[in-house]
Parts: C-alpha cells; structure tokens; sequence
C-alpha cells in the first residue's frame, strides 16, 4: 500500500476541500442562475420542453411588465420603508431594555424580568392576528405603513432585548463607571462607550 507524505496528504486535503466548495457553490447558485435564464425566455421558450440552457432570443419585456405593468418598483419602496423603520425603531426601544436587563435589579429579579419579556415569543402569531386587526381598526391604521411598522416593532422587540443582553452583559461595567466619574451622564456613557462597543451586536441583531 503507497504512503503518502505529508506534503501529498495536504495537496490531496486541499483539493478534495475546492472539489466540495465549487460542487457547494453550484448546487447554492443553480436556482439564481435558473431564476434570471427563466426571466430572459419568451413565454414560449419558458414552456419549451425539454427547456434550454440558455434564451434562444432574450428579452427585458417580463422585467418591463414587472415593473411598469404590475408597479413592483413601488411595493419594493413599501417593503423597503416598513422594513427599514421596523428595524430602527426595533434596535432603539430594544436596545433601551435590553440594557436595562443587563445593568439594573438583582440577578433574580433580572431572569423574571426576562422571561416575562420573552413570552409573548411563545404566543403563535396566528393567534394575535384577530387583536392586531380589531386595534389597528380602532386606531385606523388598517392599510397603512404606520400599522404594519409598529406590529412588525412590537413582534420583534423580544427577540432584540434577548439578543443584545447578551452582548451588553459582555461589555464591563468598570468603564460606564469610569466615564461617569469623569462627569458623563448615564445616557452620554451609554451612547459613547457601549453602543460603540456593542456595535457588532446592533449590525448582527439587526440582519436577523
């Protein structure tokens, strides 16, 4: 049976690892590269059978029916408006509680506090759809950014307090402290020292 040297075994290591990653990345972009062959295709190609690899004759019409026809342009403004306010409103109010969770009350009294803001995460959505509507009907935000904006916020909530707790219990005490003693506020020292400190902690809550 052949030996192989060390040098062989890392060339043969290294090569196995490209073989899986290019095999990865085709299996990952397969249905991208499907989804924009698919959107170039006249209707007719699209249901060619057996399909091809690539149009025969491509064409922007379906993008310019997309966009001018069906307005998508203007839902993605939408999406993009809802989501992106969600997101800031999210990170403000969630931030604001997630240190308080972090730095005030007893270690007790703190996982009460905890868990009281994680339940509602247990409540099925489905459950809370007849509520939201009957109090967005009330307030008359039924079809309106600001409606969906602030459900999307309160859902969200939860899940923001629980993920940056963790990452402000990690930033020590000693320097709000020390920034204090030299004459900050609680708040100075909070937007100065820890939200710079915990900013991969702002950029990871707000991607999830």
């Amino acid at each position: 049976m052949p030996r192989f040297t060390s040098t062989t075994r890392r060339r043969l290591w290294l090569g196995m690892r490209v073989i899986l990653i290019v095999l990865a990345l085709i299996i990952t972009l397969l249905p991208v590269y499907w989804m924009v062959n698919t959107s170039l295709k006249t209707q007719v190609e699209v249901f060619t059978s057996p399909p091809t690899l690539w149009p025969e004759n491509p064409t922007l019409a379906n993008y310019a029916n997309l966009f001018v026809r069906r307005h998508l342009g203007a839902y993605l403004l939408n999406s993009v408006i809802i989501v992106g306010s969600a997101v800031l409103l999210s990170l403000i109010i969630g931030s604001l509680a997630a240190y308080s969770l972090a730095r005030f009350g007893k270690a007790r009294m703190r996982e009460k506090v905890n868990f009281w803001v994680l339940a509602p995460r247990m409540i099925p959505p489905v459950a809370l759809v007849v509520p939201m509507f009957l109090i967005l009907q009330q307030l008359g935000l039924i079809n309106k950014k600001l409606g969906l904006i602030l459900v999307y916020t309160a859902f969200n909530l939860p899940f923001v307090a629980l993920m940056m707790r963790s990452f402000f219990q990690e930033i020590p005490v000693d320097l709000e402290e020390a920034a204090m003693v030299d004459g900050a506020s609680r708040l100075r020292s909070i937007r100065e020292i820890v939200l710079p400190l915990a900013s991969p902690g702002l950029v990871t809550t707000s991607i999830f």
